[in-house]
């Protein structure tokens, strides 16, 4: 058996990467693995790992020659060969509005939006992480095939017999002294900063102010969205450290106390942990109304408090206890709607759909 892998423009990261972590540890599938591999990220891959070129003559060979394609994100096209089976896990519970539902069309959009349509006529099962999920991932790709709700494989890394050890590891490669509360900050990307005439990228959030107000007993670990990696790239703030080019982020939602973000699918995934939720909406009314708008209301969801100001946020991290006791209930019905399949052996669930539906396809 052939298997072929595709992440984040040729990463090797998220659900890809953790269902080949776990073939591998399984042991139970003779098969040749191959990732496609961007130009930027083909030294990242683990030692011994096959990789191709992603664009290139060899890519296309190895999907076309595959009999299972295991994919996050939308592929190049390709001639799929009859009993290939195409297993499109996606990256997200999508709280902002995904592809034909989205408000904001970038320059081109028909074009790029037809090639994503394409791409979608060759999956045969599309991943959902939660029932609640389902249906705007069905709905977005207008995708008409099963959608089993299985829980993400990327995310059995946070209920992992190790997570305890891997927390303390990761603390200590960030230079986070124990007893210090690290902040994750992971907002979403903005489609007017990337693609319209919309302001440069900018962070909302007071970095120096955070440094200031909360000092040595708190550090600020920046992820920025692998759309805008490097927008920060010169960034030099005592207390902050950017983690945007970290390889995987379930080693930071590990390492986070408290997560800060605003729209982005992050807090679906690092609410398994259990640990607070904080959300700085400085911009929600164009964000709803002008550029992507919400499949669920983060006013009647959301597991943490919504803040317009860095003030604001800063004072919600300084009493993480207070908002812990204020949204107990809220984050209790979070999980129930979101994280109810996750239980950390989704890999297996997945991997034993997609296996079974090759075999029975050949």
């Amino acid at each position: 058996m052939k298997i072929v892998y595709y992440s984040f423009g040729g990463r090797y990261s998220d659900n890809p990467r953790a269902l080949h972590q776990r073939l591998l540890a399984r042991g139970d599938v003779d098969a040749e693995h191959v990732w496609l591999a961007g130009p930027d990220h083909a030294g990242a891959f683990p030692a011994g790992t096959t990789t191709v070129g992603l664009g290139t003559p060899g890519a296309l060979a190895a999907l076309e020659s595959a009999d299972l394609v295991i994919a996050d994100n939308h592929l190049p096209a390709w001639d799929k060969r009859p009993g290939t089976t195409y297993l499109q896990t996606w990256h997200g519970t999508p709280l902002k509005r995904i592809h034909r539902d989205a408000h904001f069309t970038q320059p081109d959009g028909e074009d790029v939006m037809s090639l994503l349509d394409d791409d979608v006529t060759r999956w045969d099962l599309l991943l959902a992480p939660s029932e609640a999920a389902a249906v705007p991932l069905r709905g977005a790709f207008r995708f008409p095939g099963p959608v089993p709700v299985t829980g993400y494989p990327r995310n059995d890394a946070l209920l992992a017999p190790d997570a305890v050890h891997r927390r303390a590891r990761v603390r200590a490669e960030l230079g986070v002294a124990d007893g210090a509360t690290a902040v994750l900050y992971a907002p979403t990307w903005r489609d007017d900063d990337r693609f319209g005439d919309g302001p440069d990228f900018r962070l909302a959030l007071d970095l120096q102010r955070f440094t200031e107000r909360l000092g040595r007993d708190h550090v600020l670990l920046l992820r920025l969205h692998y759309l805008v990696p490097d927008a920060l790239r010169d960034l030099d703030v005592p207390g902050v450290v950017d983690v945007s080019r970290h390889p995987d982020v379930n080693d930071l939602y590990l390492a986070a106390d408290v997560l800060l973000s605003d729209y982005s699918s992050a807090v679906f995934d690092f609410a398994v942990t259990g640990k607070p939720i904080v959300h700085f909406v400085y911009d929600l009314e164009r964000y709803r109304d002008v550029l992507r708008g919400f499949y669920f209301d983060p006013q009647e969801i959301a597991a943490g408090p919504l803040l317009r100001t860095s003030e604001e946020v800063l004072d919600a991290l300084a009493d993480l206890e207070g908002v812990r006791v204020a949204f107990k209930e809220r984050y209790e019905v979070f999980q129930e709607t979101f994280c109810h399949a996750e239980d950390g052996h989704a890999a297996d669930r997945v991997l034993d759909l997609a296996l079974n539906r090759t075999e029975v396809r050949a």
